[in-house]
C-alpha cells in the first residue's frame, strides 16, 4: 500500500468535506455509519475478488 496515496486521499476527503460544509451543500456520501460500512464492504469485496483472480472484463465482453 502506498502511504503517500492514502494520506493524499485523506487530505482531499477532508478538504472536500470542509468545502461542502462551507458552501452548505449536502455531503456526496452516506451520512450514516451503515452507508460508510457498505462502501468499505464494496472495497473489501473488490480487493478480495482481485486477489483471487476471479471475474471477467464485462466491458470487453460487451464490445466497448
Amino acid at each position: 500500500m502506498n502511504v503517500a496515496a492514502v494520506v493524499a486521499a485523506l487530505a482531499v476527503g477532508l478538504f472536500t468535506g470542509a468545502l461542502f460544509t462551507f458552501l452548505r451543500l449536502p455531503l456526496p456520501a452516506p451520512p450514516a455509519l451503515p452507508g460508510v460500512v457498505a462502501i468499505l464492504g464494496i472495497y473489501v469485496g473488490y480487493v478480495g475478488m482481485e486477489r483471487l483472480g476471479w471475474g471477467f472484463d464485462l466491458l470487453d465482453a460487451l464490445g466497448f
